[in-house]
């Protein structure tokens, strides 16, 4: 294996750490060459740029020219840049860098210490950056995210059928939407980075009230989660199959195939259930676990990514429906405010009160980040379809080894393709071989000071041992979404084939999207390995009232299958009650 992948960015020079927090959970796998080179090179890290100049914490000289700086990619895996980040701390005299990396990854002792470089100080750019927080301190609606959405949603009813498209018409396709992806990424980004500001802010409060439970509490239950509607979707349809013996009975046979079994069914059950499941697929086709990779399968291409999270969800009883526990989270954060209002003011500190107040309201960032985050990939995957459509066409006449190695193209040679398919054939398939290399390897968590260690030092997956727990252990972690849950660990590598997580057990991930949140409402409560304040787990968590610890370094290979556990979300903490017999 190369030193390097060939779509590799070099490090940069100006902002030289990079971090896989939140990341991971943008691309827990190595980027295909057209994913990258398409929509991340072309549409969204360009569209990121944007964002974070038009918030006044960076301005666009600060960024070269040819390769957008605000993320990275090495060995093909995603990183997002951590100096950059660390900018809207320094250049905000609201947070501090050290309250931006905790909501941002949590407490780990080996992160790379800010060190101020000479050109950090741009006093020039402090209106721009106050207006932005005035914005994000007194927004509760976003309008432009409202048109947004409806933007994306016109763009997919409007969907042609791609078959009946010529190969040039299709990628004229994907060039008419690059620059729609362009500006949802911008608004992305500065929703994104907003978000981490309440919990920064309401930090300082917890410190002076003594609580430090009250930044996550606070932000729990806000409501109208995007990225929480298709699991809120999912679970309706799981109460369908649950009252109906039909229902039952198909999915007791198994996934595979139940769809199309109760398709030809003439009963109302099935014909209920069917039409239901075809609106969910319409409304959130575009989710799956790996949603902003173009070549990855989404609950449109693959509809047992879906069918397989509302099996095991089907079980649950009616009693855990995930919008009354929000409801029940949303009544105690209202509580909540009101006792640290009442204890401010006995302080007598107007200061800290204002600060209050300010990140009560900046808290609808993290609404505002999966509205804007779940409108981009539903764009995104307009692209997805042209691609998989060109990939079968070409799959079937013999021009590609397999359909996928579509994705191994890169965006430059798309012209060259449409030109002569066949002569790509070779080169594709070297290529394809060469990626699945990269998916055995792990991905250091933080790249330093612009190093870049060889893709031959980089340890293999499963090769990192780690000291299994001991009973009466207790693992810290970040506290993420508030309640308590004991029951047994099952730990969750792939969300497309998940043990058989049954009522009562806790699911322990190595990360999640919003795509893994349907399965959330299999289990009792999530443990997950990385992660802070402002993870998508976190935020969908505390919108379905699910107990959610995350940052527990190592937990999927720490906690073994079938454990007893307890986990406090509130506290952070997961305690080690008994281990498995063998």
């Amino acid at each position: 294996m190369d030193d390097r992948w060939f779509t590799d960015h070099p490090p940069s020079t100006r902002w030289p750490h990079y971090t896989r927090a939140n990341a991971g959970e943008v691309l827990p796998t190595p980027a295909s060459p057209l994913g990258q080179t398409l929509a991340f090179d072309g549409a969204i890290l360009p569209g990121f740029q944007a964002g974070s100049c038009a918030m006044g914490f960076y301005e666009a000289a600060e960024y070269r020219v040819d390769i957008p700086e605000i993320c990275g990619f090495f060995g093909a895996y995603f990183y997002n840049n951590l100096s950059c980040i660390r900018m809207q701390a320094v250049r905000n005299p609201a947070i501090t860098v050290e309250q931006l990396d905790v909501a941002f990854f949590g407490h780990r002792p080996d992160t790379p210490p800010y060190s101020p470089h000479r050109d950090d100080d741009k006093p020039h750019l402090r209106p721009i950056a106050d207006a932005h927080a005035a914005f994000v301190t007194s927004a509760t609606e976003w309008p432009d995210l409202e048109a947004e959405k409806e933007r994306a949603a016109a763009i997919r009813r409007a969907r042609p059928h791609l078959r009946s498209l010529s190969d040039a018409a299709l990628v004229a396709r994907v060039r008419d939407l690059q620059p729609v992806i362009r500006e949802l990424a911008s608004r992305h980004l500065v929703a994104s980075a907003s978000s981490g500001i309440a919990p920064a802010m309401l930090a300082a409060v917890a410190e002076a009230v003594g609580d430090p439970g009250i930044p996550m509490r606070v932000l729990a239950g806000l409501g109208g989660v995007d990225s929480a509607s298709p699991a809120l979707t999912l679970w309706d349809l799981s109460r369908l199959v649950r009252t109906s013996s039909e229902l039952t009975a198909a999915f007791d046979a198994g996934v595979i195939g139940v769809l199309e079994a109760l398709a030809s069914s003439p009963s109302t059950d099935a014909q209920t259930f069917v039409s239901a499941f075809e609106a969910f697929q319409f409304e959130y086709g575009s989710r799956g676990p790996n949603e902003w990779e173009l070549s990855a399968q989404t609950w449109e291409t693959d509809p047992a990514l879906a069918l397989v999270a509302l099996h095991r969800v089907r079980f649950q009883d009616d009693d855990k429906a995930p919008a009354a526990r929000g409801a029940a989270l949303a009544a105690e954060r209202r509580v909540l405010v009101t006792e640290v209002r009442a204890a401010l003011a006995d302080l007598g500190n107007d200061e800290l009160a204002s600060t209050f107040e300010a990140a009560v309201v900046a808290g609808h960032m993290m609404v505002f980040r999966e509205r804007a985050k779940t409108t981009l990939v539903r764009v995104l995957h307009e692209t997805r379809m042209v691609f998989r459509e060109l990939g079968r066409r070409h799959g079937e006449l013999g021009h590609l080894a397999a359909a996928e190695h579509i994705f191994m193209l890169v965006d430059a040679e798309l012209h060259e393709f449409i030109a002569d398919p066949a002569a790509q054939r070779a080169r594709l398939s070297a290529r394809a071989a060469e990626w699945a290399q990269l998916w055995e390897l792990e991905p250091p968590f933080f790249i330093r000071a612009g190093e870049v260690p060889p893709l031959a030092q980089w340890p293999r997956r499963g090769g990192l041992g780690a000291a299994v727990v001991l009973e009466g252990e207790i693992l810290i972690g970040v506290a993420g979404s508030p309640g308590t849950a004991r029951g047994i660990a099952r730990v969750v590598l792939d969300p497309a084939s998940p043990p058989d997580l049954m009522p009562g057990d806790i699911m322990i991930a190595p990360l999640t999207d919003p795509a893994w949140t349907p399965l959330f409402m299999a289990a009792d409560a999530i443990v997950v390995n990385v992660g802070g304040q402002i993870s998508h787990a976190v935020i969908v968590s505390r919108e379905l009232g699910l107990p959610c610890v995350v940052s527990v370094a190592d937990a999927t290979n720490r906690i073994p299958e079938g454990a007893l556990i307890e986990v406090d979300g509130a506290r952070g903490t997961v305690r080690i009650l008994s281990l498995p017999q063998d």
